[in-house]
């Protein structure tokens, strides 16, 4: 049999439901994977070994009785340190959070796992606040790439990724603001999904407002389905939330992609992209095109959007320090601090501006969804750099040059996903990104389990037995 730790969520309810093994077995395996594996990449902020095998025992017995709790019940997963989770701390990275104080409550996605018999591993790693690509922290440190340990994973949900690629735990939350779930997917070789905005319900509101998703990384695009029928319900404490759709995400994935309408966009028109990221994601392309989509190359025909998200991105940052003390605010790392900055300089009529902009770019993405199903471009134009650095050495500009592909997705609040499509020579993995139009969650979930039925996922070399 193969190493449990590699199931897939629906491989194991599977096997629960035949008593042919127990949550807790699947749980020590996800453990014991950590043990394994976590000192050398760094992926987790808490790991809560005795609360995790207390709910796997209570899960053992629902399932023995023949009465699971839920969709998830004995199913480990991972919260992101930057979701309330209650009986743990959630520090988001930094020094400046307390963490002797009452944590008596669960945001949404966390409480919706729960409530459904998931059992809660610990928190993964985050750069401080999410404010950067890249995952290292004051806090937790530096988080190391699984497939080269010199390397990032990306970020902010890097401990996610990496807890997604090396089979610690089985289904991981994470958030995007900017592409925070896709770019650690990419550099992982792992499946990240950016929901639309509101799909996935998000509580306390996050400072980066309406560009805040909650996302999922996992190894399987099923397991990111059913972790959707769990997650994607409306929530009273979220003013932004999406009434619930009553999707069965798990229900057509294997629909296909036959008679789509495929937009394939190289370098959405502004970016640059390593030759060798090019090259796997146009095949990855192809792939689309044989299995019957009808491809076209064509870029989405607007301009840079960055000003765009600098300004709600500086405007969030100045408002997440302005709830901190000067002695706390003295914690946190410096390159916040400058975006906080820069937020405190913009003007209400700037601010104002950049959400016309944003509106108008959000328009005309839904004018080109009208005659295109789906959009293909790179996760990003570029692998996985060394660790200790915010961004690539050969980027001379701020830190979110070097992803272009995924923030203008936050802006227009469209569904996205970062689909692992093959490895370079050195061995790094490379992601193509697949969005839909608004509302469209389920068209990017066929559209993965199309390709990954063909290329499924793979364990970072040697960390599979």
């Amino acid at each position: 049999m193969s190493d449990i730790a590699d199931f897939s969520a629906s491989q194991l309810l599977s096997l629960y439901r035949d008593r042919q093994l127990s949550p807790v077995a699947a749980t020590k395996a996800a453990l014991e994977r950590i043990n394994t594996y976590n000192n050398s990449v760094n992926a987790f902020a808490i790991v809560d070994e005795n609360t995790a095998l207390a709910e796997a025992q209570a899960s053992e017995v629902r399932w023995l009785n023949g009465n699971p709790r839920g969709l998830v019940d004995g199913i480990p997963f991972t919260v992101k340190d930057l979701l309330l989770t209650k009986g743990l701390p959630t520090r988001r990275g930094s020094k400046a959070i307390i963490s002797h104080q009452p944590w008596e409550e669960n945001a949404p996605a966390v409480a919706r796992l729960r409530e459904q018999g998931a059992v809660l591993l610990g928190k993964t790693t985050t750069s401080e606040f999410g404010w950067k690509g890249v995952t290292d922290s004051p806090l937790t440190g530096i988080t190391r790439n699984p497939w080269n340990t010199d390397l990032t994973p990306g970020g902010s949900s890097g401990g996610a990724a990496v807890a997604a690629a090396l089979g610690m735990g089985t289904l991981h939350l994470g958030t995007d603001g900017g592409g925070s779930s896709r770019t650690p997917a990419a550099l992982t070789g792992v499946f990240g999904l950016k929901p639309t905005f509101g799909r996935v319900s998000g509580y306390p509101s996050a400072h980066t407002g309406s560009l805040f998703h909650i996302g999922v990384l996992v190894r399987t695009v099923t397991d990111a389905a059913l972790t959707l029928n769990v997650i994607a319900h409306s929530d009273v404490r979220d003013w932004y939330a999406l009434p619930d759709d009553k999707q069965d995400y798990t229900s057509e994935l294997d629909k296909g992609v036959a008679g789509l309408r495929i937009a394939y966009s190289p370098n959405i028109g502004y970016a640059e992209v390593d030759a060798e990221v090019a090259a796997l994601v146009k095949a990855a392309v192809d792939v689309f095109a044989k299995l019957g989509a009808i491809v076209e190359e064509v870029d989405p025909g607007f301009v840079n959007p960055r000003p765009i998200f600098q300004t709600f991105w500086q405007a969030g940052a100045a408002k997440l320090l302005r709830g901190f003390s000067s002695e706390q605010q003295a914690l946190i790392e410096e390159g916040l601090q400058a975006i906080a900055k820069e937020g405190d300089r913009l003007t209400l009529v700037e601010y104002l501006s950049a959400q016309d902009a944003r509106e108008a770019l959000g328009r005309q993405m839904q004018i080109f969804h009208q005659n295109y199903d789906l959009l293909l471009t790179p996760t990003l134009p570029i692998v996985a750099f060394p660790v200790g650095q915010n961004r690539p050495q050969s980027s001379i500009d701020q830190h979110r040059d070097w992803t272009p592909f995924t923030y203008p997705f936050n802006l227009t609040q469209q569904p996205a996903a970062s689909l692992p499509c093959g490895f370079t020579k050195n061995g790094l993995p490379v992601g193509i990104q697949i969005v839909a139009a608004k509302y469209k969650d389920l068209l990017v979930l066929q559209a993965v389990k199309a390709y990954e039925s063909i290329f499924p996922f793979i364990m970072p070399l040697g960390a599979s037995h």
